[in-house]
């Protein structure tokens, strides 16, 4: 899938736009607004990015890990080499040891991502202005020509980009949900 980013300051345009996507064959889940104003962007029933989204947890999580993941290792190969793993307690300290590691160094990653916006919001929300909005759509290659169309049919829309999006998987789920919460 693919990310196509737009900058606007209109909502009711915006509103527009994500109803003749949806109309077109573009799901919900699949369309988002970035904005600092949860509130008028609710109202315009867009939908927006939920705050977890905003912030950069799952980025810094996987740093977090990254860095957890060496160290565990070192721990096992120095218990292995010291010869400790030798002695009645066997391995298991140490491998309880390797995961209180990398436990940590991933909650740690996400501790400092709640605190900094999203790697790839950051740069975006560093162009726009305080009134403007980010107006992003996830689309699958066979997709690609209803975006441009309908896109087109709103010149206001100011393009800012691409990028990689959602899989493909996470989309689907969460349409399954979305249709499984409609009939509950």
């Amino acid at each position: 899938m693919n990310r196509h980013f737009y900058i606007s300051d209109n909502l009711d345009e915006l509103e527009t736009v994500e109803t003749e996507l949806e109309a077109s064959g573009i799901s919900t889940e699949q369309i988002h607004v970035l904005s600092d104003r949860d509130a008028d962007v609710e109202q315009h029933h867009l939908h927006d990015v939920n705050s977890f989204m905003k912030q950069d947890v799952v980025h810094s999580g996987e740093i977090g890990a990254a860095i957890g993941i060496p160290l565990a290792a070192l721990v096992l190969i120095g218990a292995y080499l010291a010869g400790w793993t030798e002695t009645v307690a066997g391995w298991m300290p140490f491998i309880f040891l390797t995961v209180v590691i990398l436990g940590f160094c991933i909650w740690e990653g996400g501790f400092f991502g709640i605190q900094v916006p999203n790697t790839h919001f950051r740069n975006l929300k560093a162009k726009i202005k305080d009134d403007e909005y980010i107006f992003f759509v996830d689309v699958e290659p066979n997709q690609e020509s209803i975006l441009d169309r309908v896109i087109k049919g709103h010149p206001q829309l100011q393009v800012a980009g691409t990028g990689a999006a959602a899989p493909h998987w996470i989309v689907a789920w969460l349409q399954r949900w979305h249709q499984f919460k409609r009939t509950i």
